[in-house]
Order: C-alpha cells, then structure tokens, then sequence
C-alpha cells in the first residue's frame, strides 16, 4: 500500500485542498505487510472525518492503513472542515465538492480507481458518519454501500438539544453552517433524503451502523435505525457499551474494512 498526501485544487470551493489516500500498490513479490498483487481498477472507500478533524486524522487515530493492507480497496480521506458537508449558508460548497468534485479529482489524478458504482463506498465518524448516509441517501445510484460509526444521524435534534447548552452559540458555527435555515424536510435532513429515494423508487444502499450506548448520539441513532429499517433499508445495526471516542471508531473501521470486502466477495 501506498500513504498519499495529495495537495490541489478545488474549483468547487476557489482554494487548495487536502486530500489523504491509502491506495493498493501493485507488488510482484509476496508482501503481506504491504499487500500486493491486487489488479486496477480498485474499489473506493470515501473516508469521512468528524467534528474538528481534518484528512489526517484517521491515519493518525486509528490503524486504517494497516486494516486495509490487505483488502485491496483505495481509501479516500478528503478535509471538509467545519462543515457538516453541507453547501454552507455563510461559508463553501462542501457539500458539491465532497459528493460531486473529490471523485473526479481522485479519477483525474489516480486513474487507477474505479469509477463503478458497484464497487463504490463511504463512511465516516460522528460529522462524517452523517456526511457518510447524506451521499448513500442522497446519491443511492452512486454507492454500493455506506457505514456511519456514531454517526450525528438526526442534526435537527442534535441543534435543538444544543440550544439548551451554555455554550452554544446560536450564531457561531451552526448558523454559518445551515444559515438560520430549517433543517427538517431539507436536503440536509437525512430522514427527507431517504424517503425521497424511496418515493422516488430508488434502492437504497446497504447500509451499516453502529453507536455506543453511552454516546450522547444513541437515541438520535436509535430514532433513524428504525426509520430506515421501516422504509426496508438493508441495514446492520449493531451497538455496545461505548461513548463518543477513538477507541471504538478504531475497532469500528477495521469492521467497517471486513463487511466491504465480504460484499466485494459476492457477485454483483
């Protein structure tokens, strides 16, 4: 495997961006701590950070790298900043630049990645486990499946809980975020975008979720497991004791790693 740092530019946003990649290499000798012998083009998984992280963060939190040494699959891990990857009321276009450029930039300067649906993925932490479900949800057509590991599913409720908290500032990052706009029935509900999908006849991704019981995101977790599986998303939930830290997206993420290649493993 390859560790890439990828520095360029995006259109979308009128500014440099960061970009972190895992990408299979190619090996003629046997080396099992680098993989080897995997042939382009190779399945994608879109890497999402949370709240406060940046493209680096997986690498440096967990054992991503080394989980996916073996699987062959090419791991994209962009920065989106503070942006809940919404086009920004008061800010950027993170939204179309995550869902609509970062592919065609990672087509354009690794071709070698596929450009199939079938063998397409994304996931994420917290922010990005939310940013995760908004492109399977919003984009069912473009992704095999999606994973969210305590996932901040349900932004409405999480924001109306905020407004309670002493220091929430109702004019602060989440204003620049949404804007002051209602988020319920919007397109960066995730509740509106799976029941447009549906209406719309669209097969949703498979889908895999988990959160710790303890997390202060359980119940928002609990209230969109059951939403989906009610419209009959194909969807693993799993959850155990566990809070909101690093220790369980660790051993989340090498899960996450196995039940994509299990579904790489079947035929499409």
């Amino acid at each position: 495997m390859a560790l890439i740092d990828v520095d360029c530019f995006s259109q979308v946003l009128g500014m440099s961006v960061n970009i972190r990649l895992i990408l299979p290499q190619r090996l003629e000798i046997e080396n099992p701590v680098n993989g080897g012998h995997f042939t382009p083009p190779y399945p994608v998984l879109y890497l999402l950070h949370g709240y406060n992280g940046d493209h680096t963060v997986w690498t440096r939190r967990t054992s991503v790298e080394r989980y996916a040494s073996d699987k062959g699959i090419a791991v994209v891990m962009p920065a989106a900043h503070l942006s809940f990857y919404t086009d920004m009321g008061i800010g950027f276009r993170y939204w179309t630049y995550i869902s609509e450029e970062l592919p065609k930039i990672c087509r354009d300067l690794f071709p070698q990645i596929t450009e199939d649906p079938m063998q397409s993925f994304a996931a994420g932490l917290s922010m990005g486990g939310y940013g995760a479900f908004k492109l399977g949800l919003a984009y069912p057509e473009r992704f095999r499946a999606v994973a969210s590991l305590s996932g901040a599913l349900d932004v409405a409720s999480m924001l109306e809980r905020m407004k309670g908290e002493p220091d929430f500032d109702p004019n602060g990052v989440f204003y620049s975020i949404y804007g002051g706009q209602e988020i319920r029935g919007s397109e960066n509900d995730l509740f509106a975008l799976a029941k447009r999908a549906t209406e719309e006849g669209k097969s949703l991704p498979r889908m895999y979720q988990w959160c710790g019981k303890q997390d202060f995101l359980y119940q928002d977790n609990l209230r969109i497991k059951n939403y989906l599986q009610n419209l009959g998303a194909d969807l693993i939930y799993e959850e155990e004791d566990g809070d909101h830290q690093w220790k369980y997206w660790d051993q989340g993420i090498e899960k996450v790693l196995l039940w994509i290649q299990s579904i790489l493993g079947e035929t499409a």
